[in-house]
């Protein structure tokens, strides 16, 4: 993590004397920036905001000021508090630093294929994400149709996933293998959930005939569990059910599954039956659930 740091900073060019050829440090640019995201910010905000030693930054607003790219005054509701707000000179002075380091990310990304680009934004959110639970809370999440490399994701994620969490082993893998192998995707269809550029979650419509169809491979990764992300595939899904005509809906689960079973219960799904099974010399408990359905009007 260390080494990644260094790495980075260089790249970026943090530890120059002044960020992307200005007479302004990282710090100073950062607060720049902060104050342009606002018609005006405390003083006590913006230091809580950035994490800043009260003295320094003092020191960097009296220089902003001196510079004529800010001006100060007193809050009208508790004169203790000290309003800052960008003047015009600063707004050009933070456009300037904007554009300049939109074209620097440019030229560092303009030397990778498209592919590259894709892995590294969705490296940059995975650290993001696993670093930040609050900042995991706030990400926004799509749900799309399945991509070429998806369904190979698909394979590797709960394969991987149940095998960490459930210990249900290769074979596990391998059944899903089959079962997306089996995918007819001029009627049947799926659902990704994809969040910072990431996939985090999926589900797949497995239609069985004129009047029946299953849920299948419903999976959320734990980096996004809790932001309702299984509902809403689930729902997807469900809307797509009725669109289509269907009539009925099952899925196959186990117990353990306990969120899933969750999201399947409110959605209306009933237990249809169960038995005990084995997978990878751990005990498991086979379910099989139906939903009745409706069709839209």
């Amino acid at each position: 993590m260390r080494a990644f740091n260094r790495f980075y900073t260089k790249v970026i060019g943090a530890l120059q004397a002044g960020m992307l050829d200005s007479p302004y440090s990282l710090t100073e640019a950062r607060v720049l920036f902060e104050l342009a995201q606002a018609e005006r910010m405390e003083t006590g905000e913006l230091r809580g905001l950035l994490g800043l030693d009260a003295g320094y930054l003092s020191r960097i607003l009296t220089r902003f000021e001196a510079d004529g790219l800010i001006t100060r005054e007193r809050s009208a509701a508790d004169a203790r508090k000290q309003l800052v707000r960008l003047t015009p000179g600063g707004d050009e002075v933070f456009t300037g630093l904007d554009a300049r380091s939109a074209e620097v990310i440019g030229r560092l990304m303009s030397g990778l294929a498209e592919a590259d680009q894709e892995r590294l934004v969705s490296s940059m959110a995975a650290i993001r994400s696993l670093l930040s639970a609050a900042e995991r809370e706030r990400e926004p999440y799509v749900i799309r149709p399945p991509r070429p490399g998806d369904l190979g994701w698909v394979v590797e994620r709960h394969g991987a996933l149940y095998s960490s969490e459930y210990g249900w082993g290769i074979e596990f893998e391998q059944l899903v293998a089959r079962i997306v192998g089996d995918l007819d995707l001029t009627r049947d269809t799926g659902w990704i959930a994809e969040s910072g550029g990431r996939r985090v979650g999926c589900v797949f419509y497995v239609r069985q005939d004129a009047t029946t169809a299953k849920l299948r491979m419903l999976l959320v990764d734990p980096a996004a569990r809790g932001l309702g992300i299984g509902r809403r595939l689930v729902e997807e899904c469900l809307r797509h059910a009725r669109a289509e005509g269907c009539k009925r809906i099952t899925l196959w689960t186990r117990d353990s599954l306990v969120s899933a079973r969750r999201i399947y219960q409110a959605a209306g799904f009933s237990l249809e039956s169960q038995e005990a099974g084995m997978e990878n010399g751990v005990p498991v408990n086979e379910q099989m659930w139906s939903l009745a359905l409706h069709p839209t009007t």
